[in-house]
């Protein structure tokens, strides 16, 4: 997959986030503009288990392995992401992200995403609908 770069990039990346699908072009301009770019070099690890979560990672190249409990559960590649939960929540993360080749991602953090986000009440009301439908998908109870 061919990663379009720059910030019309990003956005567009942002918004195949299923838990940002639902934000406008530009609500997601601002979230792209705190966000930035890092490497990670082949064997390095990008998250570890049960370390806190905080953020977003997008794959913009390259590729990783996530594992759990030493155990491989999925591979990511290009235009792929993983930790959309630690951008609404404080928890231990799930898995560990390890680069299997240089890696490049765009990262976004909690407070970043929440500064960018937090006093619009469109966008929160956006991400509160989308998290209550993924929720709802999970075959879930919810007491209404």
């Amino acid at each position: 997959m061919v990663v379009p770069s720059g910030p019309p990039g990003r956005v567009a990346l942002l918004g195949a986030v299923p838990l940002l699908s639902k934000l406008t072009p530009s609500q997601l301009e601002k979230i792209a503009a705190t966000g930035a770019d890092r490497t990670f070099h082949r064997g390095e690890t990008i998250v570890r288990q049960g370390e806190k979560g905080v953020g977003l990672y997008l794959l913009l190249s390259g590729s990783a392995d996530v594992r759990r409990s030493g155990q491989k559960v999925a591979s990511l590649s290009a235009g792929q992401f993983f930790g959309e939960a630690a951008l609404l929540v404080d928890t231990p993360r799930t898995a560990e992200v390890f680069a299997i080749t240089e890696v490049r991602c765009f990262v976004l953090n909690r407070w970043d995403f929440w500064g960018a986000v937090g006093v619009d009440p469109q966008a929160n009301r956006a991400l509160f609908e989308e998290t209550v439908q993924r929720l709802k998908s999970f075959h879930t109870e919810l007491v209404e």
